[in-house]
Protein backbone atom coordinates (compact mmCIF):
# COMPACT_ATOMS: atom_id res chain seq x y z
CA UNK A 1 0.00 0.00 0.00
CA UNK A 2 1.48 3.27 -1.09
CA UNK A 3 1.26 6.77 0.30
CA UNK A 4 -0.44 7.89 -2.96
CA UNK A 5 -3.21 5.33 -2.44
CA UNK A 6 -3.93 6.66 1.06
CA UNK A 7 -3.84 10.31 -0.07
CA UNK A 8 -6.17 9.57 -3.01
CA UNK A 9 -8.52 7.57 -0.78
CA UNK A 10 -8.65 10.37 1.79
CA UNK A 11 -9.26 12.97 -0.93
CA UNK A 12 -11.97 10.84 -2.48
CA UNK A 13 -13.52 10.24 0.94
CA UNK A 14 -13.55 13.94 1.80
CA UNK A 15 -15.10 14.91 -1.51
CA UNK A 16 -17.72 12.15 -1.53
CA UNK A 17 -18.70 12.83 2.08
CA UNK A 18 -19.63 16.49 1.49
CA UNK A 19 -23.19 15.74 0.30
CA UNK A 20 -23.69 13.49 3.31
CA UNK A 21 -22.12 16.17 5.52
CA UNK A 22 -24.69 18.72 4.30
CA UNK A 23 -27.54 16.31 4.99
CA UNK A 24 -26.04 15.46 8.40
CA UNK A 25 -26.05 19.16 9.30
CA UNK A 26 -29.72 19.35 8.30
CA UNK A 27 -30.44 16.23 10.37
CA UNK A 28 -28.71 17.85 13.34
CA UNK A 29 -30.86 20.95 12.84
CA UNK A 30 -33.97 18.80 12.64
CA UNK A 31 -33.21 17.04 15.93
CA UNK A 32 -31.28 19.51 18.10
CA UNK A 33 -31.35 17.22 21.17
CA UNK A 34 -30.20 14.11 19.31
CA UNK A 35 -28.45 11.53 21.49
CA UNK A 36 -24.92 10.43 20.60
CA UNK A 37 -26.02 6.85 19.87
CA UNK A 38 -28.60 8.06 17.33
CA UNK A 39 -26.05 10.45 15.78
CA UNK A 40 -23.59 7.54 15.46
CA UNK A 41 -26.29 5.39 13.85
CA UNK A 42 -27.10 8.09 11.29
CA UNK A 43 -23.42 8.68 10.55
CA UNK A 44 -22.91 4.91 10.17
CA UNK A 45 -25.68 4.70 7.55
CA UNK A 46 -23.96 7.37 5.47
CA UNK A 47 -20.55 5.74 5.99
CA UNK A 48 -21.74 2.28 4.96
CA UNK A 49 -23.37 3.54 1.76
CA UNK A 50 -20.37 5.72 0.88
CA UNK A 51 -18.08 2.71 1.38
CA UNK A 52 -20.21 0.17 -0.50
CA UNK A 53 -20.91 2.26 -3.61
CA UNK A 54 -17.25 2.66 -4.72
CA UNK A 55 -16.79 -1.10 -4.28
CA UNK A 56 -19.82 -1.76 -6.51
CA UNK A 57 -18.40 0.69 -9.06
CA UNK A 58 -14.98 -0.98 -8.85
CA UNK A 59 -16.51 -4.44 -9.34
CA UNK A 60 -18.45 -3.23 -12.37
CA UNK A 61 -15.41 -1.51 -13.88
CA UNK A 62 -13.02 -4.41 -13.28
CA UNK A 63 -15.56 -6.90 -14.64
CA UNK A 64 -16.11 -4.82 -17.75
CA UNK A 65 -12.35 -4.37 -18.19
CA UNK A 66 -11.79 -8.13 -18.18
CA UNK A 67 -13.96 -8.42 -21.27
CA UNK A 68 -13.14 -5.12 -22.95
CA UNK A 69 -9.42 -4.58 -22.40
CA UNK A 70 -9.31 -2.11 -25.30
CA UNK A 71 -11.20 0.39 -23.10
CA UNK A 72 -8.35 0.60 -20.57
CA UNK A 73 -6.62 3.65 -22.14
CA UNK A 74 -9.88 5.61 -21.99
CA UNK A 75 -10.59 5.01 -18.27
CA UNK A 76 -8.62 8.09 -17.06
CA UNK A 77 -10.53 10.31 -19.51
CA UNK A 78 -13.89 8.89 -18.45
CA UNK A 79 -12.93 9.21 -14.77
CA UNK A 80 -11.88 12.83 -15.26
CA UNK A 81 -15.11 13.67 -17.13
CA UNK A 82 -17.39 11.94 -14.60
CA UNK A 83 -15.59 13.31 -11.53
CA UNK A 84 -15.41 16.80 -13.05
CA UNK A 85 -19.12 16.70 -13.88
CA UNK A 86 -19.96 15.63 -10.33
CA UNK A 87 -17.56 18.23 -8.91
CA UNK A 88 -19.07 21.04 -10.98
CA UNK A 89 -22.57 19.92 -9.97
CA UNK A 90 -21.55 19.95 -6.29
CA UNK A 91 -20.02 23.42 -6.65
CA UNK A 92 -23.20 24.76 -8.31
CA UNK A 93 -25.34 23.13 -5.60
CA UNK A 94 -23.09 24.68 -2.94
CA UNK A 95 -23.34 28.13 -4.50
CA UNK A 96 -27.14 27.83 -4.75
CA UNK A 97 -27.49 26.32 -1.24
CA UNK A 98 -29.89 28.06 1.10
CA UNK A 99 -30.29 27.30 4.78
CA UNK A 100 -33.09 24.84 5.34
CA UNK A 101 -32.91 23.24 1.86
CA UNK A 102 -32.40 19.77 3.30
CA UNK A 103 -34.48 20.22 6.39
CA UNK A 104 -37.10 17.63 7.01
CA UNK A 105 -39.93 17.97 9.41
CA UNK A 106 -40.44 15.62 12.32
CA UNK A 107 -38.18 12.85 13.55
CA UNK A 108 -36.25 11.00 10.87
CA UNK A 109 -37.35 7.41 10.34
CA UNK A 110 -34.99 4.59 9.44
CA UNK A 111 -36.51 4.48 5.95
CA UNK A 112 -35.87 8.19 5.45
CA UNK A 113 -32.28 7.74 6.58
CA UNK A 114 -31.77 4.88 4.12
CA UNK A 115 -33.10 7.06 1.30
CA UNK A 116 -30.71 9.83 2.37
CA UNK A 117 -27.83 7.34 2.49
CA UNK A 118 -28.52 6.07 -1.03
CA UNK A 119 -29.17 9.54 -2.46
CA UNK A 120 -25.93 10.98 -1.09
CA UNK A 121 -23.83 8.00 -2.19
CA UNK A 122 -24.93 7.60 -5.83
CA UNK A 123 -22.00 9.73 -6.97
CA UNK A 124 -19.69 7.38 -5.03
CA UNK A 125 -20.68 4.60 -7.44
CA UNK A 126 -18.88 6.38 -10.27
CA UNK A 127 -15.75 6.73 -8.15
CA UNK A 128 -15.18 3.05 -8.96
CA UNK A 129 -13.72 4.46 -12.18
CA UNK A 130 -11.03 6.16 -10.13
CA UNK A 131 -10.18 2.76 -8.64
CA UNK A 132 -10.14 0.83 -11.93
CA UNK A 133 -6.47 -0.16 -11.71
CA UNK A 134 -6.59 -1.09 -8.01
CA UNK A 135 -6.22 -4.68 -6.90
CA UNK A 136 -8.82 -6.15 -4.52
CA UNK A 137 -6.96 -5.20 -1.34
CA UNK A 138 -6.40 -1.61 -2.51
CA UNK A 139 -10.10 -1.27 -3.45
CA UNK A 140 -11.21 -2.61 -0.05
CA UNK A 141 -8.79 -0.33 1.83
CA UNK A 142 -10.06 2.66 -0.17
CA UNK A 143 -13.69 1.74 0.55
CA UNK A 144 -12.96 1.35 4.28
CA UNK A 145 -11.19 4.74 4.40
CA UNK A 146 -14.15 6.33 2.58
CA UNK A 147 -16.64 4.72 4.99
CA UNK A 148 -14.66 5.65 8.12
CA UNK A 149 -14.06 9.26 7.12
CA UNK A 150 -17.69 9.66 6.02
CA UNK A 151 -18.79 8.39 9.43
CA UNK A 152 -16.55 10.91 11.23
CA UNK A 153 -17.50 13.79 8.92
CA UNK A 154 -21.23 13.07 9.27
CA UNK A 155 -20.97 12.82 13.04
CA UNK A 156 -19.28 16.22 13.04
CA UNK A 157 -21.96 17.52 10.64
CA UNK A 158 -24.76 16.42 12.94
CA UNK A 159 -23.10 18.15 15.88
CA UNK A 160 -22.53 21.30 13.83
CA UNK A 161 -26.21 21.22 12.86
CA UNK A 162 -27.10 20.91 16.54
CA UNK A 163 -24.91 23.83 17.53
CA UNK A 164 -24.23 26.25 14.70
CA UNK A 165 -26.80 25.90 11.94
CA UNK A 166 -26.62 25.28 8.21
CA UNK A 167 -24.52 28.24 7.06
CA UNK A 168 -21.51 26.01 6.39
CA UNK A 169 -23.31 23.30 4.36
CA UNK A 170 -23.05 25.11 1.02
CA UNK A 171 -19.34 25.80 1.48
CA UNK A 172 -18.74 22.10 2.23
CA UNK A 173 -20.38 21.15 -1.06
CA UNK A 174 -18.19 23.66 -2.95
CA UNK A 175 -15.07 22.25 -1.25
CA UNK A 176 -16.12 18.66 -2.06
CA UNK A 177 -16.76 19.55 -5.69
CA UNK A 178 -13.34 21.15 -6.03
CA UNK A 179 -11.68 18.02 -4.60
CA UNK A 180 -13.56 15.77 -7.07
CA UNK A 181 -12.35 17.89 -9.99
CA UNK A 182 -8.76 17.81 -8.67
CA UNK A 183 -8.90 14.00 -8.29
CA UNK A 184 -10.25 13.68 -11.85
CA UNK A 185 -7.39 15.80 -13.19
CA UNK A 186 -4.85 13.87 -11.09
CA UNK A 187 -6.09 10.56 -12.55
CA UNK A 188 -5.79 11.91 -16.09
CA UNK A 189 -2.38 13.52 -15.59
CA UNK A 190 -0.83 10.49 -13.86
CA UNK A 191 -2.10 8.22 -16.67
CA UNK A 192 0.32 9.99 -19.02
CA UNK A 193 3.28 8.90 -16.88
CA UNK A 194 2.43 5.20 -16.55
Amino acid sequence: MTFNLIITAVGLALSLAMDAFSIAIANGLNEPKMKLTRACGIAAIFGVFQGIMPMIGWILVTTVLQYFNMLTPYIPYVAMIVLSYLGIKMIIDGINHKCGDEEVSGKLTFGMLLVQGVATSIDALSSGLAMADYNTLEAIITAVIIAALTFIICLIGIKIGNIVGCRFAGKASIFGGAILIIIGLEILITSFFK
